[in-house]
This record gives C-alpha cells, structure tokens and sequence, in this order.
C-alpha cells in the first residue's frame, strides 16, 4: 500500500498534475486548513477539484479532521513555538480527534496528502502519513 504526500508551492500545473499521473495517484486527500485562498493558485477546492477529475480522473475529498488548528498554525508560522512543539501538539490534536478509528486505511492506497509545503520535512502532511503508518505497516511513505 503506498501512500503518497505533496506540496504545491514552487511547483507548476504541470510539474504537479504530471507527478500525480506517473504515480498512479487515485485519489488527492486535502489535508489543508485553508484550501479557499487565492493564493492556492491552481489547488484551490473547487479548480483542484476540477483539474483532477478533468486532466487526470483523480478524485478529491478535503479532510479537515486531518487539518492542525488554525492556532497551532499560526503559532508555528510566527515562530512563537518550534517543530518539535508543533509536531507534539499536532500529534495530539490527532489523538483527541480520534482519527484512527474514522479511517478507512483502504482508501489510503495509492492516495496522496496535499499541503502547500514545498518539502515534505517541515510539514504536518508528512506526520500525518507516519501517523498512519505507525497504524498499519503496510503503509510505504513516498514524498513527491
């Protein structure tokens, strides 16, 4: 079971539908707080939504259970806390939400979390994917 993880920033139409498509992403999983903003460019909800089903026949669900608090993000974008702190609290801001048992782990499967996140590293999409690994290891992590 692979599941795959993707930032949109510094990344054209191009370079981004193509990477979906040479993967055999079935399914796009929003893990973004705010997926609405013009700044989102060609990923905002309903043009993402669009684009994939049109160009790539992709389907799209916004999981806004999978999303950090809009508190937690802001504080970590103004550096009022660090990684560590922001990767403790968004770990258990998933615990409280109970998402392991709302999960379906099959549609995991050749699934990809999107963030705006360039890399992977710094970014709550990438928790989020050993969180479900650390549920089933069957989970192989591929960062696009």
């Amino acid at each position: 079971m692979t599941l795959y993880t993707i930032g949109f920033t510094r990344k054209t139409a191009q370079e981004f539908f193509e990477l979906l498509i040479k993967n055999g992403v079935k399914l796009v999983i929003d893990t973004r707080l705010n997926n609405k903003s013009q700044l989102a460019g060609f990923t905002k909800e309903d043009d993402l939504k669009y684009f994939l089903a049109k160009v790539c026949n992709i389907k799209y669900v916004h999981m806004e259970k999978w999303t950090p608090t809009d508190e937690l993000l802001k504080s970590y974008k103004k550096k009022i806390i660090g990684w560590e702190e922001y990767k403790n609290q968004y770990l258990n801001i998933l615990e409280k939400r109970d998402i392991k048992k709302d999960t379906d782990f099959t549609m995991l499967d050749n699934a990809c979390l999107l963030c705006s996140e360039e890399k992977a590293e710094y970014c709550h999409r990438r928790l989020l994917a050993e969180y479900f690994k650390d549920c089933n290891k069957d989970i192989k992590i591929v960062h696009l």
